[in-house]
C-alpha cells in the first residue's frame, strides 16, 4: 500500500492536529519530497513534532522514513546503482530474471501510455508555436534526446541538440531565446546539466517541456508541460525503453500535425540520404516530394 493510501485509510483515527497535517501531506505529495520537515509543518499549520508523531502512528520510525516512502511512491528511488547491482548479482543463475525484465518493459510501456496520453498533445502545440526547438539529454538520457532530434530534423530544420560536448554547454545555452521551446530529458538521479538547461530556458523566458519520471522531479516542477514515463527495472539501472517509446509517439503526433508539408519534408530528407549513399542498400523507388 502506498503511503498516501495508508494515510487516507487511517485518517479517521488521527487526532484533529494530525488530521490537519495529514490533509496537507495528501494534497501536496511533491512538497513532502522536496521540502524540509519544518517547511512542511509551517505550510500545513502544524508543529514539526506533529509530523513526527503522525509518521510514527502510521507505522514509520520517523518523518525521514515517511518522506522516503513518498519519494518511492513517486518513483524517486533512493537505492543506488551499486546496491542494486549487488542485489542482482546475488541472484546468479536465477531463471526468472529474463522474464522479469521483459515483464517490466511491458508494464513500463502500459503505464507510460496512460501517463502521457493527455500531455503529448500539449507538447505538440507548444513545439508548433516555437521559433526553434532545443532538446537536451545527458548521460543515459542522451540517446533518447539524440533519437528525438534525428527524427524531428527529418521534417523540421530548426531543431537543435544540447549535449554539452567538448565543454560547449554554455555556448549552446546562449542560443535559447524567448520564442523558443526547450525539451529536457532526465530521470532520477537527475543530471546537474539538465537543471542548468532548465535555468537557462527560464532566464530566456522560453517554453519548457520536461520528459521525466515523476511529477515531483525538479524538471517537472519547473516545466510548462511535463510528460512522464516509467523507468522501473529489475536490473541495476533504470529502463529507458518507455522514454524512447514516448519520444516516438511524440514524433508520430508531430508528423500528423505537420500535414502534407511535413510529409514532403520527410520524403526530401529521405531522398537526400539515399543520394548521399548513407544506406548500403538503395530502395527500388525514389520518393516523390510533390505527392
Amino acid at each position: 500500500m502506498q503511503s498516501k493510501e495508508l494515510i487516507l485509510e487511517q485518517f479517521s483515527t488521527l487526532s484533529p492536529k494530525m488530521q490537519v497535517a495529514a490533509r496537507y501531506i495528501v494534497d501536496h505529495p511533491n512538497e513532502v519530497v522536496i521540502a524540509s520537515m519544518r517547511t512542511i509543518a509551517e505550510r500545513a499549520g502544524a508543529q514539526p513534532s506533529t509530523l513526527v508523531r503522525l509518521a510514527q502512528q502510521l507505522g514509520y520510525s520517523g518523518w525521514p522514513v515517511l518522506k522516503a516512502a513518498f519519494a518511492e511512491d513517486l518513483g524517486l528511488h533512493s537505492e543506488g546503482y551499486g546496491q542494486r547491482a549487488k542485489s542482482l548479482a546475488a541472484r546468479k543463475r536465477d531463471p526468472a530474471l529474463l522474464g522479469e525484465m521483459f515483464l517490466a518493459q511491458r508494464q513500463n510501456l502500459d503505464l507510460s501510455e496512460a501517463l502521457c496520453g493527455t500531455s503529448l498533445p500539449d507538447v505538440v502545440k507548444l513545439l508548433k508555436r516555437a521559433r526553434c526547438v532545443h532538446v537536451a539529454g545527458f548521460r543515459a538520457s542522451f540517446p533518447i534526446a539524440c533519437s528525438l532530434v534525428y527524427g524531428y530534423r527529418l521534417f523540421r530544420n530548426t531543431v537543435h541538440l544540447i549535449d554539452g560536448q567538448s565543454g560547449g554547454l554554455e555556448m549552446q545555452l546562449r542560443l535559447i531565446e524567448r520564442k523558443d521551446a526547450v525539451l529536457v530529458i532526465s530521470f532520477s538521479p537527475y543530471s546537474r546539466e539538465s537543471m542548468l538547461v532548465v535555468e537557462a530556458a527560464r532566464a530566456a523566458k522560453a517554453g519548457i517541456i520536461a520528459l521525466t519520471d515523476s511529477k515531483a522531479s525538479p524538471l517537472a516542477l519547473a516545466a510548462d508541460v511535463s510528460v512522464l514515463f516509467s523507468v522501473k527495472s529489475p536490473s541495476f539501472f533504470p529502463s529507458i525503453t518507455a522514454a524512447v517509446a514516448v519520444t516516438e509517439a511524440l514524433l508520430e503526433l508531430l508528423v500528423i500535425d505537420s500535414g502534407t508539408a511535413g510529409a514532403r519534408q520527410v520524403a526530401r530528407a529521405e531522398n537526400l540520404l539515399n543520394d548521399s549513399g548513407a544506406y548500403l542498400q538503395q530502395p527500388s523507388k525514389r520518393q516523390s516530394v510533390r505527392d
